[in-house]
């Protein structure tokens, strides 16, 4: 199986590390134009002269911050004016830590905003080009999570539920135009985000980061954190013309982690 994205354009957000990286990474490897969303321009620059780069390719980058929701309307929105999308990647910073019993509505609606807002707001900017087209991707990365709520991580257990559901009504909406919309449930990868959640939970329990670690590879069958090149052979496929009959799907990608099995 060849895959090629050469002509396409696919706009990746969180793209300057872990999983965002990667997903840019194999999307311009395959012959995709990439647009890098991030809030870091620094980091911005260093992953754009990364990225893999033929003639018919030109990869840009749009420096901005998701957890402020006007001025990330507002940029977005200037940005993407006479812009075609083909391959929308929505992804973003996660929320803070904390369980239920510590957070209050405030930060939920930072969340919503965040999480929520941000990737309703990208995604019907996108929309009106791809039906133009009759075809486009949209891929939501999102976590095991909808399936099973991680402890002390309540802000992203309930927000990202709600983009599930969102994106399973668009979805059925967007299926006889060609354009499929898909979420990704993310297990354990070898992540900056991974380990700031290890160690967060190893200070609430008084132990080291390394014991949860251990503890973690005990609850996945693979014995081993997902790497980040391996989730973007899954997003490269589902932007792919292959994966032209999957829509409204949420998969995941855990090593196994999951215990339903539905």
């Amino acid at each position: 199986m060849i895959i090629s994205h050469q002509g396409k354009i696919a706009l990746v957000g969180g793209a300057t590390n872990g999983l965002g990286r990667a997903v840019a990474l194999q999307l311009a490897s395959s012959g995709a134009s990439i647009i890098l969303v991030s809030r870091n321009e620094e980091n911005l620059k260093a992953v754009c002269k990364e990225l893999p780069q033929h003639d018919h390719q030109h990869h840009s980058y749009l420096n901005i911050d998701y957890s402020n929701f006007e001025d990330y309307k507002n940029k977005i929105s200037a940005f993407l004016e006479n812009k075609t999308i083909d391959i929308l990647v929505n992804n973003s910073q996660g929320p803070d830590f904390g369980n239920v019993l510590q957070k209050n509505t405030s930060d939920y609606q930072e969340s919503f905003d965040l999480l929520f807002k941000t990737v309703v707001f990208t995604t019907n900017l996108i929309l009106p080009k791809m039906q133009d087209k009759g075809w486009g991707r949209i891929i939501n990365i999102s976590s095991v999570a909808i399936k099973e709520p991680i402890p002390h991580l309540v802000l992203s257990n309930a927000i990202r539920l709600a983009v599930a559901g969102w994106a399973k009504s668009l979805a059925t909406e967007l299926a006889p135009q060609n354009i499929t919309v898909n979420s990704i449930l993310t297990g354990y990868f070898g992540t900056s985000r991974l380990l700031n959640i290890i160690e967060n939970n190893a200070k609430i329990k008084g132990v080291s980061p390394d014991l949860l670690i251990k503890e973690v590879f005990s609850h996945i069958p693979m014995q081993r954190l997902g790497k980040p090149e391996e989730y973007g052979y899954l997003v490269n496929f589902l932007a792919s013309e292959y994966s032209n009959y999957i829509t409204g799907t949420s998969i995941p990608i855990d090593g196994g982690l999951l215990k339903g099995c539905f």
